[in-house]
């Protein structure tokens, strides 16, 4: 019997990987995807280990804390420049940095916001100067009147943000003083009538905001000045050129209402008013 020859031509099997096999894309994966799948599997093997994550955050830590306690990267003192030294006490209250500490352990960011943050501060920045020296600059909030409350005595900036409490009105006498409910809210028109005022000198008392809408002027020997809600300049002035003609407020009156443009009205003292009474009836028994 004639044996049969094996034929020379690869099955169809084989054939097929041939082909696959000088596939650009399959080649690649072979020569590179698969040994990097197998070096990516065997490493996170071993740093799944605890012991080799605890060594490797101990190393991290060690040339972190190297680089970050460097001579150059620490700070050893804060200077504070723009203040006096009762608000300089209280941003170092606020602060309490312990010295010295690397650059890389603070937050220049938050420590901006908590000074700032302060009533007596307006704005404030902060870095780190050559030398080790963490710098603050503040521009403080210059208070412009007293605020009298309840609560007691108030310094108050122009916007009528409160810049520190006041034990006595001796304290500041240099500023004027106001009072009432949301008088804080109107400190640019108080200090505009206090100018228009000026005329009238140390009899000037205070301003009192009466009902939140309107101002009261407030002067010595218990006289009070009624202003309008409207245009309370304008009725100031024109009353202070009256008392110039005519010494209005020298004589013994309480209050000069001048909430009715139209028809302005003073009230005596009781004193005055009382003689006023007696003068009528001498003159009624004499007739």
């Amino acid at each position: 019997m004639q044996s049969l020859k094996r034929d020379p031509a690869p099955s169809r099997w084989a054939w097929r990987i041939e082909r696959l096999m000088l596939t650009p894309g399959v080649r690649l994966t072979l020569r590179a995807g698969l040994p990097f799948v197998v070096m990516v599997g065997l490493g996170a093997w071993y740093l799944s280990k605890p012991e080799v994550q605890t060594r490797i955050a101990n190393t991290v830590a060690e040339t972190r804390a190297s680089i970050e306690e460097r001579p150059e990267f620490m700070v050893n003192l804060m200077a504070i420049d723009g203040v006096g030294s009762d608000v300089d006490q209280a941003i170092r209250t606020e602060l309490p940095i312990d010295f010295p500490v690397s650059s890389f352990d603070l937050n220049l960011e938050d420590m901006r916001a908590t000074i700032s943050a302060m009533d007596p501060v307006k704005s404030a920045s902060v870095r780190i100067r050559s030398g080790g020296i963490l710098q603050v600059d503040v521009t403080p909030r210059i208070p412009v009147v007293i605020w009298r409350t309840n609560g007691g005595l108030h310094l108050l900036d122009g916007q009528g943000h409160p810049v520190a409490p006041v034990d006595q009105r001796a304290q500041r006498s240099d500023l004027p003083l106001i009072a009432g409910q949301g008088a804080d809210l109107h400190v640019e028109e108080a200090m505009i009538l206090v100018d228009a005022a000026a005329p009238l000198g140390d009899r000037l008392r205070g301003l009192q905001r009466v009902g939140e809408r309107r101002w009261d002027l407030v002067l010595d020997r218990n006289q009070r000045i009624l202003l309008p809600a409207d245009n309370p300049v304008a009725a100031l002035e024109r009353m202070i050129a009256l008392d110039s003609a005519s010494d209005v407020l020298a004589r013994d009156i309480s209050r000069v209402d001048l909430r009715l443009t139209a028809r302005p009205t003073i009230r005596m003292q009781a004193r005055a008013t009382e003689e006023r009474l007696r003068i009528h009836k001498l003159n009624l028994q004499s007739e």
